[in-house]
């Protein structure tokens, strides 16, 4: 029986490891599951690698990483991630895609990178948004100012609306609920602060602040363009300060076959590509247009727009965001790599609007809508009415407003996240599916006499991105070029030829995307190879192999008896080398 495997609610941190190592002994022929961290309160950072192990070792494939939960709110990206592995798992022999998915490659899938703080947000839910378990609840704020505290004992930490006079709100004549902006030129009204809920530490009877908590923001701690706290919010002491980002990076950077990636957030309902720091401007060759092309793979699937981080989800370009895994693991390797931010309350509740970035205020019409699409899906459970309270150092306040965690973050469970996560993990599979795939092709043994054997062979790639993966990787020098080698019986000596041979980057469909014409640069997708041996009287069995670690491994086994006669098996994978070896 696999515990917890269901899509209509959230898992803890003891449900999840009880599913994954459930799965692993459902699964053994297909799934390893690898403990690859820990998190500052000792949780378990956990790491599902799923393949056809028959057909061979992860490493001769090119891999898939997909993680998820990196902010401890956004533990929808969990239930996506647990999805697609399940997926995987259980479709094996009956999706055609999954099928050729996990016999020439290998997904590596982290479901929660933060398991610290997504236990923090379920256990103690009034807890909207926190780090990553360096500081808890309550230790997260430092100086003067209003700190987060359930100050009316209700499980809830929401807002407080205090009557102001040069208060910036005011209720709403449509519905009691709803605050709106004060008009610029408004006067002699009853008008509103809406501010945290919380008490004030060390507060002299002035203004007050809310002081930033110190919380860590795990997508702001990876080693590329990566700046200190005093200028980006949460980015830790140094990169890779933070347990859990070291371990995701190790694991990255330890398998060098990874050809994409994907990221999941949540909190907008957009699929996010580069940069996060630059301009489109900023992208080489043809990289814009394979963001573009792939992207709109998941548009399709999921109907999310495609957009860029900087150009249209940055809306004040000073504000950039650094230290992020895009940044690092497209910027600094070339993996292309996505980021999609899951679940638009927006659009569930009708709202058609033409930027993406959350954080800004709605015509009176919209929230209006809003608050009826709560009443409707969640019977009126995510918005707290307004209630009045006397403050023990503000006097009279009310407490109210929505609770975010399971309407602005993530969808309510039970209505919205298992279409959701199907939606997504078939947009995963099919940007997987893009891979380079190296072939072996036209493999020939010919005889010269005096035995000289004329050894031959054509190796392409039939995939749509070119084994380099991107023209960043090539700039970053991290595309490996593809490289064949031919090996056999020790008395075997090279004539012509070296024993490697180094091919460099063959081309995908991607390069190819227009009909030839003198005006354009048509790259070549397949190299021959030829190499000229004198083998030793008797059997002889060579082994011809090509790869590069993104492309991942193919070979070839060439067999000449002792009266000439040639046969050659091709092998699913080069069988005890890895892609990296076999580009040696």
């Amino acid at each position: 029986m696999i515990r917890n495997l269901h899509f209509d609610r959230y898992l803890t941190y003891t449900q999840l490891t009880d599913l994954v190592h459930d799965l692993a002994e459902a699964y053994p022929a297909y799934l390893r599951l690898h403990a690859i961290g820990a998190s500052h309160r000792g949780r378990t950072v956990w790491l599902l690698e799923i393949s056809n192990w028959a057909t061979g070792d992860g490493s001769t494939k090119p891999g898939y990483y997909i993680d998820a939960n990196i902010h401890a709110e956004e533990i929808c990206g969990t239930s996506v991630a647990v999805y697609t592995a399940w997926t995987l798992l259980s479709e094996y022999g009956r999706d055609p895609l999954v099928t050729r998915l996990l016999d020439e490659q290998v997904f590596y899938i982290v479901p929660r990178v933060n398991p610290d703080g997504a236990e923090i947000v379920q256990t103690l839910p009034f807890y909207e948004w926190i780090g990553n378990g360096r500081y808890l609840p309550g230790e997260e704020q430092f100086g003067a100012g209003l700190h987060y505290a359930d100050v009316n004992g209700d499980g809830l930490i929401v807002d407080m609306r205090i009557r102001d006079d040069a208060g910036e709100w005011k209720v709403s004549e449509q519905d009691p609920r709803l605050m709106l902006p004060r008009d610029p030129d408004e006067t002699g009204g009853v008008y509103y602060r809406i501010v945290p809920e919380g008490t004030l530490v060390d507060w002299d009877g002035g203004d007050f602040v809310v002081p930033r908590p110190q919380d860590g923001n795990l997508n702001r701690n990876y080693p590329s363009n990566w700046v200190p706290e005093s200028q980006q919010y949460g980015s830790g002491e140094h990169p890779l300060s933070e347990p859990e980002i070291a371990a995701v990076v190790r694991w990255i950077l330890d398998h060098p076959n990874i050809a994409g990636m994907q990221c999941y957030h949540s909190h907008s309902g957009v699929i996010l590509r580069p940069w996060l720091t630059f301009p489109d401007t900023h992208f080489l060759g043809e990289d814009k247009r394979l963001y573009l092309s792939i992207g709109e793979l998941g548009v399709a699937e999921t109907g999310y727009p495609l957009i860029s981080v900087y150009e249209d989800f940055t809306p004040d370009k000073s504000l950039k965001r650094f230290g992020s895994s895009i940044d690092w693991t497209f910027g600094s390797l070339g993996i292309p790599t996505f980021s999609t931010e899951l679940w638009d309350v927006f659009t569930a509740a009708g709202i058609v609007r033409d930027d993406f970035y959350p954080l800004r205020n709605f015509p009176e019409s919209d929230w209006l809508k809003l608050l009826r699409w709560q009443d409707e899906a969640l019977g009126g459970d995510g918005f707290l009415p307004w209630t009045p309270f006397d403050h023990p150092q503000l006097g009279p306040v009310e407490i109210g407003g929505w609770k975010r965690m399971f309407t602005f973050r993530n969808p309510p469970p039970a209505h919205y996240l298992e279409e959701m996560a199907r939606a997504n993990c078939r947009f995963t599979l099919r940007h997987a599916a893009c891979a380079p795939k190296l072939r072996l092709r036209d493999v020939t043994a010919t005889p010269l006499g005096d035995r000289l054997w004329q050894i031959s062979a054509v190796v392409d790639n039939t995939g749509y991105l070119p084994t380099s993966l991107s023209a960043q990787a090539v700039a970053m020098h991290e595309a490996k070029p593809v490289a064949a080698e031919l090996s056999g019986p020790p008395e075997m000596n090279f004539v012509q030829g070296m024993e490697r041979v180094d091919l460099g980057h063959l081309a995908g469909r991607m390069q190819r995307h227009i009909a030839y014409s003198r005006f354009y640069d048509w790259p070549s997708s397949a190299q021959a190879v030829r190499w000229v041996v004198r083998l030793p009287e008797g059997d002889a069995a060579l082994m011809l192999r090509a790869g590069c670690p993104r492309a991942g491994a193919v070979a070839a086994t060439i067999r000449i008896d002792a009266a000439d006669a040639v046969t050659v098996d091709p092998l699913l994978a080069a069988a005890g080398r890895t892609g990296e070896e076999s580009a040696r």
